[in-house]
């Protein structure tokens, strides 16, 4: 918009210089003719009185030289009875137009070399009629011609540069508050919900502006009610948690006592972090800083030892590499269990028991991958399990554990991918990029992301991953 403008002025501008400097440029070519052959015609009308009285040659050159150069006018009498012709100066004007200003008695003006020349007709006392010829040479026709141009062209460049600068300065007042509602758009896209913009500008610009600011506050005032629904939600939870408990006291001892008082105290602290976020949580939108997030080789530790006794219970074999050092990931600790849940609970849930399955963290240079197999029937149809609230159709499946996943995986630039695993299954590939995010627009709110991968931790993939 702000080019556009300048252009506009810039063509309006120049148009209006060229149609008032031109025609005042020929004006004053035509003013310097008009002064050059007035000189002149005044040189001429100093000799005429003494061409009236007398025709004497020596008085003649005698007036001629007081009244202009010889160089520049010459006179010239017919020859009359008993006296010869008298021309006086230099004659530049052909015979043919000295005869026929004669023959009229009007005043002319000739083209010749290096100018032009005013014949004056001059009626003598014995009737003839003398001419009086003055040279006006070209430089004294344009005297002052070419400085007067030039002062039009530098006026007129004035007045487009100058319109120019006015112009682009118009443009910045209105293309700013244009770019400062652009840039609100794109932060509150990103999620920074606290994005305002400055209500200036012009009139339109500055109800566009009034107009976002009252939509993100819109925004902001559902997301708080979204949390305080979901807040409520869970709180309802608690009931049913607390009979559970007060249940699990009456079970006695035993290994399965003790998981499922471990899995209903697990449930209950869930259902707290829930409430806390829901009604705590602010929009994050800053990357992690130094030292945030969480040792992901703890936190499957962790987690596997939570569901090895399960698998111990229903005769699954149960392999975990890649924990022995720590892995830090820009993940929080509890986004990364609750991903290791819903991943290894779908393996529990959806593959008959006996089904082997495996945990690998691979640890790159920027990229750690967490790869979960398992030696099930597979996925048919990964693009469609990967699909938000979808599910698999069968009882208990709400189609949000994998959307949880791959969500903790892109809020770090990376994915997730769903193939076939050594083990003859599903392996879920988890990609959590460590640094050089570049995202794209993608699907939905998120994005696609491009990285680059580094080969030494791509080729972790081609390696065989046999249970023991």
């Amino acid at each position: 918009m702000r080019w556009a403008l300048v252009k506009v002025c810039l063509a309006v501008t120049t148009m209006v210089v060229v149609a008032f400097a031109v025609p005042l440029g020929l004006v004053i070519k035509e003013m310097a003719r008009d002064r050059a052959f007035s000189n002149a015609e005044r040189e001429a009308a100093a000799v005429a009185p003494a061409l009236s009285i007398t025709t004497d040659r020596d008085q003649l050159e005698r007036v001629v030289a007081s009244a202009g150069s010889e160089a520049e006018m010459a006179v010239h009498i017919p020859a009359a009875a008993g006296a010869q012709a008298v021309d006086i100066g230099r004659q530049r004007a052909a015979d043919g137009d000295i005869a026929t200003v004669r023959k009229l008695g009007r005043a002319s003006t000739s083209e010749v070399d290096g100018g032009s020349t005013l014949l004056q007709p001059v009626a003598l006392s014995s009737g003839e009629i003398a001419v009086v010829e003055v040279y006006v040479p070209e430089s004294e026709v344009s005297n002052g011609v070419a400085m007067a141009w030039a002062v039009l062209a530098g006026v007129g460049v004035a007045l487009i540069v100058g319109s120019v600068a006015v112009a682009d300065r118009l443009g910045v007042r209105m293309v700013q508050p244009a770019q400062r509602l652009v840039e609100g758009a794109h932060e509150l896209g990103e999620g920074k919900l606290g994005s305002r913009v400055p209500e200036e500008g012009p009139t339109e610009l500055r109800l566009a502006a009034v107009a976002f600011n009252s939509m993100a506050d819109q925004v902001v005032q559902l997301l708080a009610n979204e949390r305080e629904l979901a807040a409520d939600l869970s709180h309802r939870l608690r009931t049913p948690l607390t009979v559970l408990r007060l249940n699990t006291a009456s079970l006695g001892d035993g290994p399965a006592a003790e998981q499922t008082r471990a899995a209903v105290a697990q449930l209950e602290r869930e259902v707290d972090t829930i409430i806390r976020t829901a009604r705590e949580a602010k929009p994050q939108t800053a990357a992690a800083g130094p030292g945030a997030g969480c040792d992901a080789a703890e936190v499957v530790r962790e987690r596997m030892a939570f569901w090895s006794a399960l698998a111990e219970d229903e005769g699954r074999k149960v392999r975990v590499a890649g924990v022995e050092r720590p892995v830090r990931i820009p993940v929080a600790r509890a986004d990364l269990a609750a991903a290791l849940d819903a991943l290894l609970g779908n393996v529990f849930r959806h593959t008959p028991e006996g089904t082997a399955f495996a945990v690998d963290v691979h640890n790159g240079e920027d990229a750690v991958i967490v790869l979960v197999s398992d030696a099930g029937p597979g996925i048919h149809d990964p693009e469609a399990a990967m699909a938000r609230g979808r599910g698999s159709g069968s009882a208990g499946s709400t189609g949000l554990g994998l959307d949880i996943v791959r969500r903790l995986a892109e809020e770090t630039g990376g994915d997730v991918r769903i193939g076939s695993s050594v083990l003859g299954g599903t392996e879920v590939r988890i990609w959590i990029q460590l640094d050089g995010r570049e995202r794209t627009p993608g699907r939905g709110h998120r994005g696609s992301v491009r990285r680059r991968r580094p080969g030494r931790l791509v080729s972790t993939f081609n390696r065989s991953r046999s249970l023991p």
